[in-house]
């Protein structure tokens, strides 16, 4: 099940998101070069990266901030950066841009103190933006409940895209974060469950205030938890242009 696009437009242009994807994309292409030398990688990742042991015990705290600029792969910038592109963009339509950009980096921030809580002496390093966007999805999920979100499905070899609401796509993807998070271990490395988890969270506790200021449950009543604009229609149709036949 992956989300490939929302049926949610924004009402003005998302600069700090397609600012944040830009700037993900470009310090990923800098340090590319590292991955042919599995030394310099690690050593770049111990000097930026986020290294719970590091802020626990020696009380470095840079790492809060420019893990999650980072990424260790390809599919793993890919994969954070559709979810930012997919999300970002309402958020910041309806806190503003500035507001927003501050909402991204604590959101970010708060899912790198939630892994360390979960494992305070890994000498792991984490990268990635999921943390800080986990956040986008968590606000997104108290202004938007109803907002159609596109999924492809995947079994075997059938594939289909579906819309369903985005409360059920992103209430399952928190309750998955979860159950994995209880069932691993931060010390061994893989996804950091807890960070997105704890970004998730964050992310609702600082759109509240927006959600209130809106309205609260009104604007709830109000918009039936839908998006504020005509949601777009992606249904493929035949086109209009008349088919031209060859004279034999």
């Amino acid at each position: 099940m992956f989300p490939i696009r929302d049926h949610n437009p924004s009402g003005r242009t998302p600069y700090v998101t397609y600012g944040l994807i830009a700037l993900n994309v470009v310090i990923f292409a800098a340090y590319w070069p590292l991955f042919a030398n599995e030394r310099a990688l690690n050593l770049f990742f111990y000097d930026w990266a986020m290294i719970p042991a590091k802020v626990t015990q020696l009380g470095d705290f840079t790492g809060l901030l420019t893990s999650m600029f980072l990424h260790g792969g390809v599919l793993h910038l890919a994969g954070n950066m559709l979810f930012l592109w997919i999300f970002g963009d309402n958020m910041e339509d309806r806190m503003g841009h500035l507001p927003y950009l501050a909402f991204y980096l604590a959101t970010g921030v708060a899912a790198g103190l939630a892994h360390i809580l979960g494992s305070p002496g890994s000498m792991v390093p984490t990268v990635g933006a999921s943390g800080a966007i986990a956040g986008v999805m968590g606000g997104y999920l108290l202004l938007f409940p109803r907002a159609r979100v596109d999924i492809l499905l995947f079994f075997l070899v059938f594939f289909r895209i579906i819309p369903i609401p985005a409360a059920i796509m992103l209430v399952l993807w928190f309750a998955l974060q979860v159950v994995a998070g209880l069932g691993s271990d931060p010390d061994m490395g893989g996804v950091a469950y807890w960070a997105h988890a704890g970004g998730f969270v964050a992310g609702l506790a600082l759109t509240l205030p927006v959600f209130l200021r809106l309205g609260g449950p009104r604007f709830w009543r109000e918009t039936h938890g839908s998006p504020p604009h005509p949601a777009p229609d992606y249904r493929f149709r035949p086109s209009s242009i008349p088919t031209v036949r060859k004279r034999r």
